[in-house]
């Protein structure tokens, strides 16, 4: 029996669902239910018609599983897998700002921990973000963690203020305006779809800017055969999947996240069999949690 095979057998007997992110390994894409970004699988945590969760991604996502699937058991195939950025940003900042700003929202990117979004009034995704922020009431917006994405939304609804962070992810960080100027010059046909958790002067550069399924739409619906895509490399599956005659090029040969990389059929298959590496959050901390999380569900429909 194929490890795939063994996969599928334990979903049957444990009636889980697997979710996996874009950016992991394209095997695990396979063998999932559910692929997509963060805004599409939170949407699918909420309503996972399951007993078991499997999350194929980082621990920031098994947690947000967990805080909208309270009595459902959430596995992470690889526990250390974690992401930086979600760590990134300081509660005392957060209370000092809400002691400076009577009229103040923190909004919590979902690519942050449990704790942080307690702390928060409302979360949101890159598909989601400029949408959610637009309906808020407040004028005085304080976006945590990625300063990037904080910039791109701030960007585009000028009316309100906004205090960034300084958080970032290095993967998007390191794609930098000299490799889509290098790109460029090697693919000038190619248009450049970017993720706006890069820096301002390299989407400056960029033919599309949006979350990772926009990146994907965008391109399999234009006209163009060639682009130059900004963002992990795990997003190439999807995009040759459903493009298989047009080309897609890096922006530069290391857009990798290697914490999203630690998930593997085998690693996913051992969770299951196993019931290993459950994710536990204490109900006080859950609930607080989920009402950004909830709210962000409301204002984004």
């Amino acid at each position: 029996m194929t490890t795939l095979e063994r996969i599928r057998q334990l979903k049957k007997e444990k009636n889980a669902v697997i979710l996996a992110h874009y950016y992991v390994n394209d095997d695990v894409q396979e063998a999932a239910d559910h692929t997509g970004d963060s805004y599409y699988l939170s949407k699918a945590a909420a309503s996972a018609d399951a007993d078991v969760i499997v999350f194929c991604g980082v621990s920031f996502m098994g947690e947000s599983a967990k805080i909208l699937n309270p009595d459902k058991t959430v596995l992470m195939p690889d526990a250390a897998a974690d992401c930086p950025m979600a760590h990134m940003a300081d509660i005392e900042k957060i209370q000092k700002c809400r002691e400076e700003y009577d009229d103040l929202a923190v909004v919590c990117y979902i690519n942050s921990t449990a704790l942080l979004k307690t702390y928060s009034d409302v979360c949101v995704t890159s598909a989601n973000a400029m949408d959610v922020v637009s309906a808020l009431p407040n004028k005085h917006i304080y976006f945590i963690p990625d300063a990037n994405l904080g910039r791109f939304i701030a960007a585009g609804l000028p009316d309100k203020h906004f205090i960034f962070n300084d958080g970032y992810c290095h993967v998007h960080k390191d794609i930098t305006a000299a490799h889509i100027r290098k790109a460029k010059e090697t693919h000038p046909d190619a248009l450049v779809l970017i993720h706006p958790e890069c820096t301002p002067d390299a989407v400056a550069l960029a033919d599309y800017a949006g979350s990772t399924t926009g990146i994907i739409k965008y391109a399999s619906e234009s006209s163009c055969d060639e682009f130059i895509i900004c963002t992990e490399s795990g997003v190439f599956k999807e995009l040759i999947d459903r493009n298989p005659r047009k080309r897609f090029y890096p922006a530069h040969g290391h857009q990798c996240c290697t914490d999203m990389k630690r998930i593997t059929l085998e690693k996913v298959a051992f969770a299951l069999e196993h019931m290993e590496h459950a994710v536990e959050l204490d109900e006080a901390t859950r609930r607080k949690a989920a009402r950004p999380l909830e709210r962000m569900l409301e204002l984004a429909q």
